[in-house]
């Protein structure tokens, strides 16, 4: 189409909204317009008054109101302008139906921009483009414009083997790519609200779950966007091989942390919260598993990064993973003198006076070693809160013996050196 047929088709339209503007129908149009709009506005208000209270964890009842209005008016538009085109002009009908429409899409595309990136910054900026992106090309379509610019793009390109590429199908392939991944990634959403919903189902089974889904989402919907563009999927074979040996050989460590996250995930050998210790610096809290690395944070508040890999190829310490409760222990030395029957049954009082102590079972002291100052105790205890720590309960076990001990007259001995000095004459007689 040229320029001119182009320029004809607009004064066209233009010329018969005209003529709908001077004949006595048009007031008709205008009011079918109002009542189809007025009508939509009513149902859709309704509609959002009922869905208002119900659970939306997944963003369903959103995007439905969201939609609601615009879709009950085009359908409602779609009806009239097939029953009243048999008796006037539906000219300004025909007109309204596609800039219902396109609201419709931006509200889509604005929704499923929230959903797939909640916390993005750059969110306002793309779903500006997007909508001056569609209400453009509703423009150019309205216009009559629309096949000229379609043209013109055809006549810029150029050939990539066998392959014959022009400037509309990089720009029609990028927005259906856009528009595909960004549909793709709005169901992944869904999933994940779905699943991280499902608090019967172990939390690393969801995590891992979540993780495979929006993956196949976005493979599924690049593949399905290539087809859509009409690009050969057979002809990515090759290079997808070579890529693929080329990330086999040069990112094993990665591929490595990468299986080994999805194999904790499964196995749930490591779960969100159990307190594991590599070795005597790296220990805390699992506060955050991935598929590539593992969170773990220490009572200081210092967090270590630890590599999946580390964790499978490894012995791992793992304090709570059949059983929460672990135990703890401290030590006293007592003198010689000292009732040892009075004191294990005063240390165990002790630590059952602790409310974070368990009594079953229960604690115990015991008599470990005769030692050269004193007799060593054990006492021992158990807790079921270990992300707690143990240094505070610890220290108030140790801080009462002390005072129960001074109370008793139960003395705990140091260590004790005598010095003698000898004389001239014993020092002689010695020689």
């Amino acid at each position: 189409m040229s320029n001119a047929a182009t320029a004809q088709q607009t004064t066209r339209l233009l010329m018969e909204l005209w003529d709908d503007f001077q004949h006595p129908d048009f007031y008709w149009q205008i009011l079918i317009l109002l009542g189809c709009l007025g009508l939509a506005w009513l149902i859709s208000r309704r509609l959002r008054q009922h869905l208002e209270g119900l659970p939306d964890r997944m963003g369903l009842v959103q995007a439905l109101v969201g939609q609601a209005f615009p879709l009950l008016a085009v359908l409602l538009l779609v009806l009239s302008k097939a029953v009243a085109q048999e008796f006037l002009p539906v000219h300004m009908l025909k007109v309204a139906v596609p800039l219902l429409l396109s609201l419709a899409v931006v509200r889509a595309v604005h929704h499923m921009l929230q959903r797939s990136f909640p916390r993005a910054r750059w969110l306002g900026s793309i779903g500006r483009l997007f909508s001056i992106l569609i209400w453009g090309w509703l423009a150019l379509y309205l216009s009559g414009a629309a096949d000229e610019v379609i043209r013109t793009l055809e006549m810029v390109g150029f050939t990539i083997g066998k392959q014959q590429i022009n400037l509309w199908m990089i720009l029609n392939g990028l927005v259906v790519v856009m528009l595909t991944l960004l549909a793709s990634l709005w169901a992944a959403s869904l999933v994940e609200a779905r699943l991280m919903g499902a608090t019967e189902m172990d939390s690393s089974l969801r995590i891992v779950l979540v993780r495979v889904s929006k993956a196949l989402f976005v493979l599924v919907s690049v593949l399905l966007s290539f087809s859509l563009v009409g690009i050969d999927i057979t002809a990515l074979s090759v290079f997808t091989g070579a890529l693929g040996v080329g990330l086999g050989l040069g990112l094993q460590k990665i591929a490595s942390n990468y299986v080994s996250g999805f194999i904790i995930l499964l196995d749930r050998s490591i779960r969100l919260g159990n307190i594991i210790q590599l070795d005597a610096q790296t220990s805390g809290t699992v506060t955050q598993i991935t598929t590539r690395y593992t969170v773990l944070k220490n009572m200081v508040g210092q967090e270590f990064i630890v590599p999946n890999e580390a964790l499978v190829a490894n012995i791992v310490l793992n304090q709570t993973y059949s059983d929460t409760r672990v135990r703890v222990t401290t030590s006293v030395s007592v003198a010689y003198d000292a009732d040892l029957d009075k004191v294990v049954a005063l240390l165990e009082d002790i630590a059952r006076a602790q409310p974070r102590v368990l009594q079953d079972p229960p604690p115990r002291a015991l008599v470990t070693l005769f030692a050269d100052s004193g007799i060593n105790i054990d006492l021992g205890f158990w807790i079921n809160d270990p992300d707690q720590g143990s240094g505070a309960l610890r220290s108030d076990i140790n801080m009462e013996i002390w005072r129960r001990f001074r109370e008793q007259g139960i003395e705990i001995p140091y260590p004790q050196r005598e010095v003698r000095v000898l004389g001239p004459a014993a020092v002689a007689g010695v020689s």
